[in-house]
């Protein structure tokens, strides 16, 4: 069967897909930059595309993009109230030494859990329990940080809410077959998924992710810093004395930190302190071999014994050593140290930075951020309670001393607790039993968290992952531009062929696997633009069920297992993992295997092919 004559229009929505599929792959420019570049480039070519100003603006008044948006706020409001710090907190009482129980607890909690509130927030919460946990227990946080992300994506397929995909997925499908999601429409299907997913990573998965960080190692020795550090006394002929340590490292062009002053009992963190350096003082110096050798002979000073470097170095009642996560909306991505002033605006000096397996320590504050980065920050413990509300970090992990009594931190509204359940539980109802449209009750959710003091306004703002919504704006044209271009039809006609000869469940599964493939490269979201429109002209075209399709691509692109960039919350896990890039390879394939074998079945079990 001949398929339809491919056009300029099609050629050029052909054109806009591989040029966004090579940018999100390479991360060449900001995802949401590509997508509004695409949103642009329809309506500048529009007599070729057929998308007119208000088509292409339609993402942003899609009910899709503004659910997503209320529910980020939502689940803030849940997060806040302390729900998911309870809940980490009991997991340390199940726990004990065991390792297995350890892996049991994180699935167990995240893969629900995240089915209700979204598994972004979930993650995030979840991570520095979790290697706090491993390093109490002497259990490498390796072993669980792969399981944490795997677990709440599977989970996020439990509801229509939690993740942003299903949601894009219900909105698509509600226009191409007039058929969207109910609230559990497919969760039979998410705890077939679950179950099985949880399993794998139970029994099989133990023996595939690897120890990266070694049980129990503190932070220096995870970010590698022991010959970066050294120790060293002002002699009475040094010509640091007399001067602050801003003003003796002003003039030196040099790649060199003063960690802090030891004067006696008093220790003096370095750069802030405006206390003047004396002679006997004891410096901690942050630096590579060859820069340390030449300033301690330039500055007079006089080597102390080879101490071992550990975090009990620069740990007391009031200093302490953090490891903290750049997360995928952080206003640090893109930036530097010396450009985002990094010290004057977070209160602490970054001693390396850690991308997977790879440690930058030399020229820290020249090392361009990237999502997914860790760092080494050593600061207060006053610094640290601010820090906790900055969105631009995320805390992965602590040392003993900055651990604060949880009865002292207010920034939680624990009274508030039953208030923001009852909230997100009436959303979940109200949509459930038809009684508002999903946009309307979650809309209602949000008006009602901050009426209700669980949010205030700004942290609503904030809760919002921008760089999402602008994502989902820019590419839900593209998926009407497919239609009204004709390019699904186009690519339908060129499956419909080898199709035709094959059996309906097996095109689905194949459709699975294809819709994966693509998601690990261009992520969750894009790939369901581009894919359910061409699964539902497959399938109508063949005589299959088109919800059936629509399930698979949902599925597929919610359950990007085999990169670090498929999926947001492998990414969150990639680095405070310590995490090589085939490792998701090696953990994610066999798992992305299993479950296209899994969800195909599944779906034609419960709906039909």
């Amino acid at each position: 069967m001949a398929g339809p004559e491919l056009t300029i229009g099609m050629g050029i929505v052909f054109a806009l897909i591989g040029g966004a599929a090579v940018c999100f792959a390479l991360e060449l420019v900001p995802n949401e930059i590509v997508a509004l570049s695409i949103l642009v480039a329809l309506v500048l070519l529009e007599p070729w595309t057929n998308m007119g100003v208000t088509e292409a603006l339609s993402g942003f008044s899609s009910p899709a993009t503004v659910t997503v948006m209320a529910m980020f706020i939502l689940s803030e409001g849940v997060r806040r109230t302390g729900v998911v710090r309870l809940l980490s907190r009991k997991m340390r009482s199940f726990t004990g030494t065991s390792e297995q129980r350890h892996l049991l607890a994180t699935v167990g909690l995240s893969g629900p859990l995240a089915g209700i509130v979204n598994n972004t927030p979930v993650v995030a919460v979840l991570i520095p329990t979790l290697v706090d946990l491993a390093k109490t227990n002497r259990i490498s946080p390796s072993k669980l940080l792969i399981p944490l992300s795997y677990a709440s994506m599977m989970g996020g397929m439990l509801t229509l809410i939690g993740t942003a995909s299903t949601i894009l997925a219900s909105d698509l499908s509600s226009r191409l077959i007039g058929h969207p999601f109910a609230m559990f429409e497919f969760t039979h299907l998410g705890l077939l998924v679950l179950g099985v997913g949880a399993g794998y990573l139970l029994t099989v998965g133990p023996s595939l992710i690897p120890a990266r960080i070694q049980p129990a190692a503190d932070l220096t020795a995870t970010f590698d810093m022991r010959d970066y550090l050294a120790r060293v006394q002002v002699t009475p002929a040094s010509p640091l004395i007399g001067k602050t340590i801003e003003a003796g490292l002003r003039d030196m062009a040099v790649d060199l930190d003063i960690l802090q002053i030891v004067r006696g009992d008093a220790t003096y963190i370095g750069p802030f302190t405006d206390q003047d350096i004396e002679s006997g003082d004891i410096l901690t110096i942050r630096a590579d071999a060859t820069t340390r050798d030449t300033f301690i002979e330039h500055m007079a000073l006089e080597r102390r014994s080879a101490k071992r470097m550990t975090d009990d170095l620069f740990i007391d009642d009031t200093h302490t050593l953090l490891e903290y996560t750049v997360p995928p909306d952080s206003g640090l991505v893109g930036e530097t140290l010396v450009r985002s002033a990094f010290r004057n605006r977070y209160g602490g000096t970054v001693l390396g930075i850690r991308r997977g397996d790879e440690v930058i320590r030399d020229r820290v504050e020249a090392a361009t951020l990237r999502e997914g980065d860790s760092l080494l920050v050593q600061t207060t413990r006053d610094q640290e309670a601010l820090l906790q509300t900055v969105p631009d970090l995320t805390l992965t992990r602590a040392t003993p001393f900055a651990r604060r009594d949880e009865s002292e931190d207010d920034s939680y509204r624990t009274g508030k607790m039953p208030v923001a359940l009852g909230i997100m539980g009436g959303v979940i109802l109200a949509a459930a039993v038809g009684a508002l449209p999903i946009v309307i009750a979650a809309l209602t959710g949000v008006i009602l968290m901050v009426l209700s003091g669980c949010l205030k306004t700004e942290e609503a703002y904030e809760a919002v992952s921008w760089d999402i919504i602008f994502l989902l704006a820019g590419i839900i044209p593209l998926g009407l531009a497919m239609q009204t271009s004709g390019a699904a039809g186009y690519l339908a006609g060129l499956v419909m062929g080898p199709a035709e000869f094959l059996p309906a469940v097996v095109t689905l599964g194949l459709f699975y696997v294809l819709t994966a493939l693509l998601a690990n490269v261009i992520g969750n979201n894009a790939s369901v633009v581009i894919m359910l429109p061409v699964a539902v002209d497959i399938a109508q075209s063949v005589g299959a069920n088109p919800f059936a399709f629509v399930l698979a691509v949902t599925f597929a692109a919610s359950t990007a297992f085999m990169t670090p960039v498929g999926y947001q919350t492998n990414l969150m896990v990639y680095t405070p993992g310590g995490y090589r890039f085939l490792d998701f390879v090696r953990v994610g394939a066999p798992l992305q295997l299993l479950l296209a074998v899994v969800t195909t079945l599944g779906i034609a079990g419960f709906w039909g092919v």
